[in-house]
């Protein structure tokens, strides 16, 4: 496929979206052909986000002016609840959603978690959870792929294969992970302000994280068992990144673990096992689409440790939805997406 794919981005005043739009500035395909943010609407890009002065934008609209006719994708960046609301209305487009709204099937489960009745349900059966290296081709031929939650990226990644393949006990999972500032969002908070940030790690979510569904419902997915499991995410004083430490009950053993995940991963553009004993870091994904995991052995007989670190804005999201985007235009999947780590 040769001709331009023209792109809608909305919530472009956010994290994600504006990360989504520095990606496809380097795209050789994509032409950003509309932005929206509600209450940027009316302002330039450069106005908003100065690192994108240099670059001809369309100006910043509403959504809800945005002539679809001329549109052949469309990036949802917005929160939950707003997304599917707008995103149920568009006829036409194919549709790469970053929100929470088509990532759990059951409606149900998305208002219990998220607190209020789904806006579109009736476009769940439609969704195509878009965890990219694990469902290929149901993304190349879907209308609406649901991209993952950041956290749910870098551990399904980390765990889908030993899973699939019956190593590890889904029922009795521990996840401690660890996300830069950005993860919480653009919104002025107080509890995001660098003094409150700075020289602190302070864990949320205690017991009770939204993307636990999420996890238990792809971990269920690949093994045919009911998932279970402890997660506690940490916000640490850096701009991007996301690293997670997985314990696992298992009969393998750290190499048989390790074995699985690089006869799984062999060959992928962005998924990489490190070398034995090589400890997973952010900094070696930083500003890119890469993932690096890696297994150890515990100290306790029958567990170990999984560890993986994606950049949350980039593989976690906004690099992640450009990968399916290529998948479901028939292009190469790296396209738009080769840039190295950024380190220092």
């Amino acid at each position: 496929m040769t001709d331009r794919i023209r792109i809608a981005v909305l919530g472009a005043s956010g994290y994600t979206g504006a990360d989504l739009v520095r990606l496809a500035l380097t795209h050789p395909t994509i032409e950003i052909a509309a932005l929206a943010a509600g209450a940027r609407a009316g302002q330039r890009m450069a106005d908003i986000w100065p690192h994108f002065a240099p670059y001809p934008l369309p100006p910043v609209v509403r959504a809800e002016e945005l002539d679809w006719s001329g549109i052949d994708a469309v990036f949802g960046c917005l929160p939950h609840g707003a997304s599917a609301e707008l995103l149920a209305r568009i006829e036409g487009p194919r549709v790469i959603d970053l929100s929470a709204d088509f990532r759990l099937r059951d409606a149900a489960s998305y208002a219990e978690w998220y607190g209020l009745p789904h806006p579109a349900p009736q476009l769940l059966a439609r969704a195509v959870y878009g965890l990219t290296e694990h469902a290929r081709d149901a993304i190349a031929n879907a209308r609406i792929v649901a991209c993952p939650g950041c956290y749910p990226t870098a551990v399904l990644l980390a765990l889908v294969p030993l899973a699939r393949a019956g190593l590890v006990d889904v029922g009795r999972v521990a996840i401690a992970a660890l996300s830069g500032v950005s993860g919480a969002g653009r919104a002025a908070k107080e509890a995001n302000l660098f003094c409150e940030v700075g020289e602190s790690a302070t864990p949320y979510g205690i017991g009770r994280h939204r993307h636990m569904p999420e996890i238990e419902q792809e971990l269920s997915a690949a093994s045919g068992r009911a998932a279970a499991v402890g997660f506690t995410p940490h916000l640490v004083p850096m701009s991007r990144g996301e690293l997670v430490t997985i314990t696992v009950e298992t009969r393998a053993t750290a190499p048989e673990l390790r074995a699985v995940l690089e006869a799984t991963y062999a060959g992928e553009a962005f998924v990489h096992v490190l070398p034995e004993g090589a400890v997973p870091s952010t900094r070696m994904v930083r500003g890119s689409n890469h993932a690096v995991l890696n297994v150890f052995p515990d100290r306790v007989a029958g567990r170990a440790l999984v560890i993986a670190a994606i950049d949350n804005l980039v593989k976690g999201s906004s690099g992640q939805a450009i990968q399916n985007m290529n998948l479901m235009f028939g292009l190469p999947e790296t396209a738009g997406l080769e840039a190295a780590a950024l380190f220092p």
